[in-house]
């Protein structure tokens, strides 16, 4: 065990850190090393007695012999390979416009082209792993022990599975990572992803048998559409044209699972409408005034009555989360939120809890309290769709804490 602590310490330097909440530096991700470099080096630990050269320091060498009678798998070198150097930059960017930010106590991050962002939105991006033991250097929770999402999620996962309800998770992910270019002009990522740790952290609810829905694949095919951009430029939600792709995303989930569900007509019809973004607010009241901004929505109404979807009850279909399921179907526009698109794809109306607060643990806290009124309430449901800003991950200062479902 002392062998493989002074292994773990000879190469320490070679890897990626993450800063904490205070001091200078605070929520930047820091490389000692390039991470081209971590990888040459593990490469040559890997091949450590197949014949070829490289040089190492006396104490190296004697590590790396000792790795090379452990045969260190070669896969373990693009483990450690975190980020390109184009990520590590933007990363390092995005962090900096953070700090900047806390510095100035602002909300709200000017882009270029009449874009405006969520400054948590990018201190998300630039924190790097948000999980596992590194969940409190990053998170924004009062509690320590709500800094990490992953066991909050896999109880709620579980408490639901026993009942026989399937959960569906749908991240909303910052628009920063669909539209890099409107914060960071002169950063290329030459196609490599925008948020390469919530990818990962995915990867990480997929192993614990999460259901997991990662958004970006069908926002980044449709950043450049009829009906685009796919956010808002001067709020902090996904645009029509983004909340009608998670619909679309979210029935080729669940639609199986629903199957033999009576179907109802509706009429979908696209329009342009005026929003007055919320970001302009979150400047505050010395900030350059945003002007209004024209979106494209898709309305949804009953094909022969043509009233308004309304949430039902009944339905085995629940939706929770945070504004993200209410925005277009209950301010800014109406006829057009997720409750909508997802009732015109699967043909009947879901349930629906939102709240306009963190759609992390209160959120769940509402249903609690909804399933307690009605005790017979969670028997109905086979579905329960969970959507909110990704930014909770790290953000929300409630944190992440285990919720009773029900009684």
């Amino acid at each position: 065990m002392r062998i493989l602590a002074g292994i773990r310490r000879s190469l320490e330097p070679t890897r990626p850190r993450v800063a904490g909440n205070s001091g200078p530096g605070a929520g930047r991700l820091q490389f000692i090393d390039p991470p081209s470099r971590v990888v040459e080096r593990w490469k040559a630990l890997a091949s450590w007695g197949s014949g070829q050269a490289f040089s190492l320091s006396r104490s190296s060498c004697f590590y790396a012999a000792i790795l090379g009678c452990l045969a260190l798998p070669r896969a373990f070198a693009g483990d450690l390979a975190t980020l390109s150097e184009s990520q590590q930059k933007f990363v390092n960017e995005l962090a900096a416009k953070s700090r900047s930010a806390e510095s100035e106590h602002a909300a709200v991050i000017t882009g270029v082209d009449g874009w405006f962002f969520l400054s948590s939105d990018i201190r998300f991006l630039s924190v790097g792993q948000f999980w596992g033991a590194d969940a409190a250097k990053v998170s924004r929770a009062h509690k320590p022990e709500s800094t990490d999402p992953i066991p909050a999620i896999v109880d709620f996962h579980d408490q639901l599975k026993r009942r026989g309800i399937d959960l569906l998770l749908v991240p909303v992910l910052p628009k920063a990572a669909i539209y890099p270019e409107k914060i960071l002009p002169d950063v290329d990522l030459h196609g490599e992803t925008a948020a390469p740790f919530l990818a990962r952290f995915y990867d990480e609810l997929r192993k614990r048998e999460i259901d997991v829905v990662d958004l970006s694949p069908v926002f980044l095919q449709n950043r450049t559409s009829e009906h685009a951009p796919v956010f808002c430029k001067t709020d902090t939600h996904w645009s029509g044209l983004g909340c009608v792709l998670a619909a679309r995303t979210i029935k080729e989930k669940i639609h199986e699972k629903l199957a033999g569900q009576p179907r109802k007509d509706y009429a979908a019809e696209w329009k342009e409408t005026t929003i007055k973004g919320d970001l302009g607010d979150l400047a505050g009241p010395d900030a350059k005034k945003i002007e209004p901004e024209k979106i494209a929505i898709r309305t949804i109404s009953d094909k022969e009555t043509g009233a308004a979807i309304n949430p039902d009850p009944n339905s085995p279909l629940l939706i929770i989360g945070d504004s993200h399921t209410l925005v277009f179907h209950d301010f800014l526009a109406e006829k057009s939120g997720l409750l909508d698109q997802v009732a015109y794809e699967i043909g009947f109306a879901p349930d629906l809890i939102g709240t306009r607060g963190s759609g992390a643990t209160s959120v769940r806290v509402s249903l609690y309290r909804r399933a307690r009124k009605d005790p017979g309430y969670l028997a109905k449901k086979k579905v329960i769709v969970w959507c909110f800003a990704a930014r909770e991950f790290t953000e929300s200062d409630q944190g992440w804490d285990k919720v009773p479902v029900g009684q």
